[in-house]
């Protein structure tokens, strides 16, 4: 009988849950973990890239963190099609946006806009739910640097710092922990790496299995900057991750 309800997006089981929502949100716990953390001083988006065979070509742009605007990045948590067509969705929003204000778009209003683009895939029947979860980190003039997660429901949050996909208990019960007001970008690097290798499958993660970028203001515009193999690999050296233990893994 519980079979029964997980057949379609649109049937409640008689406990009020929807079967397939929770599948997709499975689907993302089983893939690589993401996070991001806010300082006052921009923002810090982290992510493990996972190695599906040493035989592919490596990517020539960012697998996981992607631009939607000059000054809006997300990171993917989950199916990378399914995130690439509410990506691709995104950054048509904010365009248009753009072409009629003359102006960015607001992060929160941008939120909200594919939010309810992923809720109503929960409504119609013959469609499936999103597989795919994502933070978003951006700035406004009137709010600052903010930093949301939505996830195939179509909810969303706004947050501190905080983690998605695999093993994310793990992250977020770190963040719990060592979060602190006021941090500077040095100081949210050294928790964003910790609690990132916290979600990994190892004590001695490698840098390239590692992507980072840091989204900062100068002057009136938005820059963003990624982490390259010898910087990340510092930044593990930094936070007591030998590079002794990295080339014995």
């Amino acid at each position: 009988m519980s079979r029964r309800y997980d057949q379609k997006t649109n049937t409640f089981t008689p406990d009020g849950r929807l079967k397939q929502v929770e599948y997709a949100i499975e689907a993302i716990n089983q893939t690589g973990s993401a996070l991001g953390v806010l300082t006052n001083e921009g923002m810090i988006l982290a992510t493990e890239k996972q190695e599906v065979s040493h035989l592919l070509e490596h990517s020539k742009h960012s697998e996981k963190i992607y631009p939607i605007d000059r000054h809006i990045f997300s990171v993917v948590s989950g199916h990378t099609a399914d995130a690439n067509i509410l990506i691709n969705y995104a950054r048509e929003a904010a365009a248009n946006h753009r072409y009629q204000f003359q102006d960015n778009i607001a992060l929160e209003q941008l939120i909200i806009n594919i939010c309810d683009y992923k809720q109503n895939k929960t409504q119609v029947g013959g469609q499936r739910p999103f597989g795919t979860a994502f933070l978003f980190a951006g700035y406004d003039k009137k709010n600052g640097f903010q930093l949301f997660s939505t996830d195939p429901s179509g909810n969303y949050a706004g947050w501190k710092a905080t983690a998605i996909g695999k093993n994310n208990l793990a992250a977020n019960s770190y963040l719990k922990q060592d979060y602190k007001e006021n941090l500077t970008l040095e100081q949210g690097l050294d928790i964003a790496i910790k609690a990132l290798v916290k979600t990994m499958d190892t004590s001695s993660p490698q840098p390239s299995k590692i992507e980072i970028v840091v989204i900062s203001q100068q002057g009136k515009e938005v820059k963003s900057k990624t982490y390259n193999e010898k910087e990340v690999l510092s930044l593990l050296q930094k936070n007591g991750f030998s590079n002794e233990q990295m080339q014995q893994e």
